[in-house]
């Protein structure tokens, strides 16, 4: 697959990320938040939680939960740091997600991912 197409493929894994997430009472924030240390695909909000959240788009249900790894959730919470002081407010709880997704399946939606 080109990088281009792989490109494709993950933004609108992330549209149909912020769809589901919206969907479930969160507001949307910013979409591809990008850093020094790295980029986050969704921030949202939900009453005072705030997540950022990685997405994962993979073809196949099989490949959704070695999309993600503690290397890459360190790069978003790295990322997250960065920036929260724009997002967050004082007596916000703050978190990472995942949100993993495959076609013809329901998104599996990974709370508090990231517990260092």
């Amino acid at each position: 697959m080109t990088r281009a197409r792989a490109e494709q493929r993950g933004r609108r894994g992330e549209w149909l990320a912020a769809w589901w997430l919206r969907l479930h009472g969160w507001r949307i924030l910013a979409q591809r938040v990008k850093t020094a240390r790295g980029e986050i695909d969704l921030v949202v909000r939900r009453g005072q939680t705030v997540a950022f959240v990685e997405v994962k788009w993979r073809r196949r249900e099989a490949d959704r939960d070695a999309a993600i790894d503690s290397f890459r959730l360190r790069r978003v919470a790295a990322a997250a740091e960065s920036v929260a002081p724009r997002f967050v407010s004082a007596g916000d709880d703050l978190r990472i997600d995942v949100l993993l997704l495959a076609p013809g399946h329901w998104p599996r939606h990974i709370i508090n991912a990231w517990q260092p």
